[in-house]
């Protein structure tokens, strides 16, 4: 199967999990347990994908100035600083310590 055979079969499970959605009972969607694993999901996903486009490149784990900038970015958000500022502040702090490298 090539490249486009699955490109399709993937669009066929997303439509296929998106449809089985509907299915759903409405009254399992209410159930307080779900809302509670519907939102850890959500933080578990958004933590998934920050820590490999923090430590990854390509095959391989890194510790470069990404790092650096998702540390000083927690720092300013455990600080309470506005989102902007948090990403300014990461991306500063990339861009300085690639320009000293």
């Amino acid at each position: 199967m090539g490249l486009w055979g699955w490109i399709l079969g993937a669009c066929a499970v997303a439509f296929a999990t998106k449809l089985a959605g509907y299915a759903v009972p409405a009254r399992w969607l209410q159930n307080p347990r779900m809302t509670q694993v519907a939102a850890c999901m959500t933080v578990a996903l958004l933590a998934a994908l920050t820590v490999m486009n923090t430590f990854a490149a390509g095959t391989a784990l890194v510790l470069d100035a990404r790092l650096a900038a998702l540390a000083v970015a927690a720092v300013a958000l455990w600080l309470r600083a506005p989102f902007l500022l948090v990403v300014v502040l990461g991306a500063l702090a990339a861009a300085l310590l690639r320009w000293l490298a």
